[in-house]
């Protein structure tokens, strides 16, 4: 597939490292010459300096043979108009990230197929991640039918007891299975032989009904959370205020510029706006945080993030969660007193994936300390897997079949599940398994 991809900030460049590790035919067009330079160097891409809007410019980077045009500058009005010039050029698809929501209406008669906004949907996350302390992820599939929870295995899980196809004869009264787990920066797709240890970070798949006894397997222990205490002022920032007042939490923002906060008091009139400096334990001493608060760190600096969540977990709240720019920093932290993390180049990709892959699919999620994915699609009339039980499809290694709703209900399959044509489908797959499996469920 040929990507063109406007704006090589850290949206952008990771969307593009990431495309044409795959192999995808990455075009990358940036204004800043330095910034160009450096990606080019980094990338097995071609990276073009100039106005990504600029009809010479989409014609230099072979816009009218392009499947896909991704947007994502930091200026809204200059997405909005790549995506109008590239789609009169002929490009087949376009996707704009576009923050300000006064400018998303009308955008699809200017040639805007696809709006993304990393931030909204990471402050939509939060709320998820407070509601449900103590998980890694909390992803909802078939319309919130289906839950992929992630967490780091305490020694008091009983998945860290026997290998899985022990436990599942043990637990079978509600469906779950381990998609996946995460060991010292390493993806192991589980299969019954899987012995899960202390401290791997698992991936479990159950239905929405079974939540908390997917958190009772991780051995995790949920918290009713009161107060959330936001670190720092920037957009994440607001947008997990509203959020996160709307959803009837007590909210208290911290930031050490006096404008900042006076701004934000304004703003945000629900929630209570501390001026002082987030990195100093006597602040969130002073902030006297216990079992019923979660801080979220999201300012601009990873290692600020790093080091309020180790200080407000030492200091005794319940969940801690941090926006990381560097993934890599995860895997490293995972279990270290960071509950979870944020990203908006991850949540930009899962948003842009589905239009990569094979089939109809409906909802592609990445992951923070692996490069596997879970996909949702439906299952096209046809297909190579319909009528096929799934061991019969002899699925690719690294391929897990998490959950499927049908006809209006969801269930865990096992090896006897045969598949039907529209089954909405989600599976859990290692990169070089990806497309050979999505293939057996397109037409």
């Amino acid at each position: 597939m040929k990507i063109i991809v406007v704006g090589a900030g850290a949206v952008g460049s990771y969307l593009a490292e990431r495309l044409s590790s795959e192999g995808q035919d990455v075009h990358v067009i940036e204004a800043d010459e330095e910034r160009a330079a450096d990606l080019q160097e980094a990338l097995d891409a071609l990276v073009i300096v100039g106005n990504g809007a600029s009809v010479a410019t989409l014609e230099e980077a072979g816009v009218a043979n392009a499947d896909l045009l991704i947007a994502v500058s930091n200026n809204d009005g200059a997405n909005i108009l790549a995506c109008h010039t590239a789609h009169q050029l002929g490009v087949k698809r376009t996707v704009a990230r576009i923050e300000d929501p006064d400018l998303r209406e009308g955008v699809d008669q200017l040639g805007v197929d696809v709006v993304i906004d990393p931030g909204q949907t990471a402050a939509r996350e939060l709320v998820a991640l407070t509601r449900q302390t103590g998980v890694s992820e909390l992803v909802e599939f078939a319309d919130g039918k289906l839950v992929l929870v992630g967490g780091i295995v305490t020694p008091a899980s009983p998945l860290a007891r026997a290998p899985l196809h022990q436990l599942r004869l043990r637990h079978a009264e509600w469906g779950w299975v381990v998609a996946a787990i995460v060991r010292h920066g390493r993806t192991l797709v589980a299969d019954g032989a899987t012995q899960v240890l202390a401290g791997d970070h698992a991936l479990l798949m159950t239905t929405a009904d079974n939540v908390h006894k997917a958190t009772a397997m991780l051995g995790l222990k949920r918290a009713k959370v009161d107060r959330v205490v936001i670190m720092g002022t920037t957009r994440l920032s607001e947008l997990t205020v509203e959020e996160m007042t709307a959803a009837g939490f007590n909210v208290v923002m911290v930031d050490p510029e006096r404008a900042r906060c006076s701004l934000m008091a304004a703003r945000h009139p629900k929630a209570v706006v501390v001026q002082g400096d987030f990195t100093d334990p006597d602040v969130l001493a002073d902030l006297e945080l216990g079992p019923t608060d979660a801080v979220l760190a999201l300012t601009g600096w990873d290692e600020v993030n790093i080091t309020v969540c180790l200080v407000a977990k030492a200091l005794g709240a319940a969940s801690t969660v941090a926006r990381f720019n560097r993934i890599t920093y995860v895997s490293l932290l995972a279990g270290l007193g960071i509950d979870a993390a944020v990203s908006s180049r991850l949540l930009a990709a899962s948003a842009i994936l589905r239009f990569v892959r094979h089939g109809d699919i409906q909802q592609v999620v990445t992951f923070s300390d692996t490069d596997a994915e879970a996909i949702e699609l439906e299952v096209a009339p046809g297909a190579p897997a319909v009528g096929s039980s799934l061991i019969e499809l002899d699925l690719p290694r690294g391929v897990v079949v998490g959950g499927i709703s049908r006809n209006g209900t969801t269930f865990v399959p096992d090896g006897s599940t045969r598949i039907r044509e529209g089954d909405q489908l989600i599976f859990f797959a290692l990169p070089d398994a990806i497309d050979k499996s999505s293939a057996l469920f397109a037409p």
